[in-house]
């Protein structure tokens, strides 16, 4: 299958190498790969060059914005800008952090999934982190049944359905949601562990800490989800502060009258889904 990779990377010096040597070792490579250096200060740009240089295949986009490492809008930002120089003609499209060391098999096994499922929206392995002792250990803060925003993969027609992700906190729930909307599935596969260099988190600016519960609000949980929700992300998290600051941005998102990033019937469907959800866990 043909598949294609966007990488928004920003000050990932420390990490770019391995991603993309990772990359270029897959069993099943991709057709195309943007790498969008974006304002990268520091040595990124001289290793995509690097790169560039051996593999045909990749390309590097330069580009400027922010240096504040906000979720959601910065790369997703960076994301879109790879994907204008991208023709449409693939399989299955690939949102790749600069952060990963992806086993050999990772895109072959993706690619088997879409071919053999038509319902196949979403698809992904796990993330796996170094604890204190330097183990590499599972960490996947949502159900099993997320794939983690790292390195999400669509095929194109459910891509398409979806508008493709939207610049915001909480892109990569509401592209499940959506993705369940509109018909398709998504597939997590245990056994393909990928390698997460960087915690999750580390680099983003103290800004965005109501961000979640702005998320929330424009995904029409309404509050009673939210609030749901906000206690198991604190509690998750073991950080009571948390749960305040979802929602407090939620009510500031409310306050302000935000814009939705779905439709009301979108939002019905999310809430309904939300609510079986629940309904699940507690009985």
């Amino acid at each position: 299958m043909k598949y294609y990779v966007v990488i928004p990377a920003h000050n990932e010096q420390d990490f770019l190498e391995g991603t993309l040597q990772s990359l270029i070792s897959q069993t099943l490579l991709p057709k195309k790969v943007i790498i969008v250096n974006d304002n990268s200060t520091d040595n990124t740009e001289a290793i995509i060059d690097k790169f560039t240089t051996n593999c045909p295949f990749i390309t590097k986009l330069n580009t400027t914005s922010s240096t504040e490492h906000m979720p959601g809008s910065k790369v997703i930002n960076a994301f879109t800008k790879g994907l204008a120089l991208l023709d449409e003609e693939y399989d299955f499209i690939v949102k790749l952090d600069a952060d990963l060391i992806l086993p050999t098999n990772y895109f072959s096994e993706i690619a088997t999934v879409f071919k053999t499922n038509s319902t196949a929206g979403v698809a992904g392995g796990f993330v796996f982190e170094k604890n204190k002792l330097g183990e590499w250990q599972l960490n996947h803060p949502m159900h099993k049944k997320h794939v983690r925003g790292a390195f999400k993969a669509y095929s194109n027609t459910c891509f398409k359905a979806i508008g493709g992700l939207k610049n915001a906190m909480g892109w990569d729930t509401v592209d499940e949601l959506l993705t369940q909307y509109h018909g398709f599935e998504v597939i997590t596969l245990d056994g393909l562990n990928v390698k997460h260099l960087r915690p999750t988190g580390d680099a983003y600016n103290k800004k965005a800490k109501q961000l979640q519960g702005k998320a929330m609000y424009q995904m029409h949980y309404g509050f009673i989800i939210t609030l749901i929700a906000s206690l198991k992300m604190a509690f998750k998290q073991q950080k009571l502060n948390a749960f305040f600051d979802n929602i407090k941005g939620y009510l500031n998102a409310k306050k302000q009258k935000t814009p939705f990033l779905v439709a009301p019937e979108e939002g019905q469907f999310i809430r309904n889904l939300r609510w079986k959800g629940i309904k699940k866990q507690l009985f």
